[in-house]
């Protein structure tokens, strides 16, 4: 059974919301919706994710993401949809049940460490522990181990003030882990972070995802950063998941234009495989193996098969899992699949596909005008935030730490200003 599953899932802001959704249903776009004073955030987004799959959402600002992250665990109820978490509805729950299952099954990452600058770096990673009511000894045991598996110990009686903004974010995410939560969501969590931490951070993530095997849905509009953490990656734009896949998918077969542009500056060599460009083994592939300068497993980068290439003229050899020769990657074809574009490979059928979106021309919207619909993501390098709206982000934060649902109000306020950042 899947983890996580999004139905159907709708967030319209404004006036007459359940109406805007019958219209978008009947094929209305933003647009007309915007002219009569609503905002359609999200339109008919639908996924699953597996247990111990790292699934990323990524998309331009205001293009729904943090709004979609946000209906994940109840923080926004969507106007329409349902989210369900092992099975259950948690868009039905009672809000003692919902703020029960964001204090144990699912904890947030934020994008700007949400620490608390009067607690100690213990006493922040075991808040989520204190919310549940374990008691002092056991949470302080919890907390240890989970800054341990982030890199932070021997820090635990410092104060926040005294870290670098990597190793507040290692202390965030050691508060996620010590909460041993089945969901992580991560929301733009590394993107304030300089490129050589934010780099170290992803690398401490993969590492702890292969012991932990967490589920995580992590937030980002860096595709590099999405094609590097995620199994699976939804692409987003107004509002509108336009293609979920791998990130082979995605660079091999982009579901569209706007797609395209997205990645036709991606480093292809560090994230196709040599399974994703072998050819077929022509002769025998016992001859093929002997012959090969290396022998490698279908999941290699390129970026790997450089050298081997190089070095002879026999190809290399791709194995699978059970050590038999599958494929074989030559030197012309290596060099091929670096230059090919993403529409030159055989085209396959991609899940959320839209016809319409197809003929659109890539192109980088403005949209500014969507600070109503969504938190505006946060940029590296970046903080154009006044003092009001940062204090309005720190409550929003604190209370998803705290398990606590925002009222109406404050979940209003949370487009209107940038979250988390």
């Amino acid at each position: 059974m899947s983890r996580l599953q999004a139905e159907h899932l709708y967030k319209v802001f404004g006036r007459r919301p359940d109406d805007a959704v019958r219209r978008l249903e009947s094929g209305a776009d933003r647009d007309e919706l915007r002219a009569d004073g609503t905002t359609a955030a999200v339109i008919d987004a639908s996924f699953t994710v597996e247990p111990g799959q790292i699934f990323v959402v990524m998309g331009l600002s205001g293009s729904g993401k943090s709004t979609l992250l946000r209906m994940l665990n109840g923080l926004l109820e969507p106007t329409a949809g349902r989210v369900l978490f092992d099975g259950e509805d948690i868009t039905h729950l009672t809000p003692r049940k919902l703020r029960d299952v964001r204090s144990k099954k699912i904890s947030m990452v934020f994008q700007h460490f949400a620490l608390f600058p009067h607690r100690s770096v213990l006493e922040n990673a075991a808040y989520g522990l204190e919310v549940q009511g374990v008691p002092r000894k056991e949470r302080e045991r919890r907390a240890t181990e989970a800054l341990r598996l982030c890199g932070l110990e021997g820090w635990e009686k410092s104060w926040p003030d005294e870290l670098s903004g990597g190793m507040q974010q290692r202390v965030g995410l050691a508060r996620a882990l010590a909460t041993d939560a089945d969901l992580l969501l991560m929301d733009e969590s590394f993107s304030a972070l300089d490129p050589l931490i934010r780099r170290d951070m992803q690398d401490q993530l993969l590492e702890l995802q292969k012991t932990l095997q967490k589920t995580i849905v992590f937030i980002t509009h860096d595709l590099n950063e999405a094609m590097r953490l995620g199994d699976q990656i939804a692409v987003m734009r107004d509002g509108r998941i336009v293609q979920i896949g791998s990130s082979e998918d995605i660079l091999v077969r982009p579901a569209n234009d706007y797609v395209a542009s997205f990645i036709q500056d991606v480093d292809r060599s560090r994230v196709l495989t040599a399974g994703a460009v072998m050819e077929p083994v022509e002769g025998s592939a016992d001859a093929v193996r002997a012959a090969a300068p290396a022998t490698v497993g279908k999941d290699t980068p390129l970026v790997e098969l450089f050298a081997l290439c190089a070095a002879a003229e026999a190809p290399v050899a791709v194995a699978d899992a059970a050590g038999e020769v599958v494929g074989q990657v030559t030197r012309t074809r290596l060099l091929a699949s670096l230059g090919e574009e993403g529409g030159a490979a055989e085209a396959a059928p991609v899940p959320h596909q839209r016809d319409e979106a197809a003929t659109e021309p890539a192109k980088q919207h403005d949209e500014a005008d969507l600070k109503a619909a969504e938190p505006e993501d946060a940029k590296p390098g970046k903080d154009e935030k006044s003092a009001g709206d940062a204090k309005s982000d720190v409550k929003q934060d604190e209370k998803a730490v705290e398990g606590v649902k925002p009222d109406e109000g404050d979940a209003d306020d949370a487009e209107e200003v940038p979250a988390n950042a």
